[in-house]
């Protein structure tokens, strides 16, 4: 099982990638759908890492195939300026997943 990365910008792929973490660098709503649908297809990735502004862009499908699938795992990263509140982000799946607004 491997990770895979879909970034925003060349910085946090290139980080990434001397961590060992292939990935690509995208900036449509249709490469970040195109690209998701590539690493559940791919039965070695595991976990995906994308980048907030990704994630924003794409919130309706990456939820949705959160909510729907068991592989891979979605996980948001902050991107290289750390705009991340991971609070904001728990909140918004528990909202989404089991309906409650904390």
């Amino acid at each position: 099982m491997k990770f895979y990365l879909i970034s925003d910008n060349t910085d946090t792929q290139m980080g990434m990638r001397l961590a060992g973490v292939e990935g690509v660098v995208v900036h449509t709503p249709e490469q970040v759908e195109s690209e998701l649908l590539r690493a559940k297809e791919d039965p070695d990735v595991a976990i995906v890492l994308m980048t907030k502004t990704l994630i924003d862009m794409c919130g309706e499908t990456v939820y949705g195939m959160k909510l729907r699938s068991s592989r891979p795992l979605i996980v948001e990263i902050p991107d290289r300026h750390a705009t991340s509140d991971i609070t904001d982000t728990i909140s918004k799946y528990v909202a989404e997943a089991v309906g409650i607004k904390l």
